[in-house]
């Protein structure tokens, strides 16, 4: 076995693929489920060979608290208790989620720029992984304002940010804009 796989055979991954299963029902824009969309987050990282076991886990659940809050077994305790990764995993979980402040959600560019500014690195690079999901699955929504809204979002609180933290996924990101802003000319004209 090389070192990077016993390193991946070490991730205890299971409780917290398990937790993540609370968003099997919460539907996304693009279809499908949250569920998936955890697991292509974590997916990504693992294709960019990001095999910190931290990072990993925390991305299974990264939209656990903003989409299954109040859910059986979705509470800090629960998560902290799961391994010895936990509090870690928590404390990167609640980075990268919105936060509420007196019930209001923190506005989107103010939440994305907190972390791309401020971020730990681990969680500059979950909201990478994290777009570069939510941009692949761009290609399957119709409603063309959000879409535009969304591609605009990426470039301004994103992209400036996305090659200091990693080359590749910066790549990736210039080239999923492209592609997004193509076919949305080709299903519609611009205003």
């Amino acid at each position: 076995m090389t070192d990077p796989e016993k390193h991946l055979a070490s991730i205890t991954l299971a409780p917290y693929i398990f937790k993540a299963m609370a968003l099997i029902g919460v539907r996304r824009k693009a279809g499908s489920n949250m569920f998936r969309h955890q697991v292509a987050t974590m997916g990504i990282l693992l294709d960019y060979k990001i095999i910190d076991p931290v990072l990993l886990k925390a991305a299974v659940i990264h939209d656990l608290f903003e989409d299954a809050l109040g859910m059986p077994g979705v509470t800090r305790a629960d998560i902290v208790s799961l391994d010895s990764d936990g509090l870690a995993v928590y404390d990167l979980v609640m980075e990268v989620t919105i936060r509420k402040i007196d019930g209001v959600e923190e506005p989107k560019p103010q939440y994305l720029k907190r972390i791309m500014e401020t971020g730990s690195r681990r969680a500059k690079i979950l909201k990478l992984a994290d777009r570069l999901s939510n941009l692949f699955a761009l290609g399957f929504v119709h409603d063309a304002a959000f879409v535009r809204r969304y591609l605009e979002e990426t470039r301004t609180c994103i992209l400036p940010y996305a090659e200091q933290i990693n080359q590749d996924m910066y790549r990736e990101l210039t080239d999923l804009l492209a592609d997004r802003d193509k076919k949305l000319a080709e299903r519609l004209p611009l205003e």
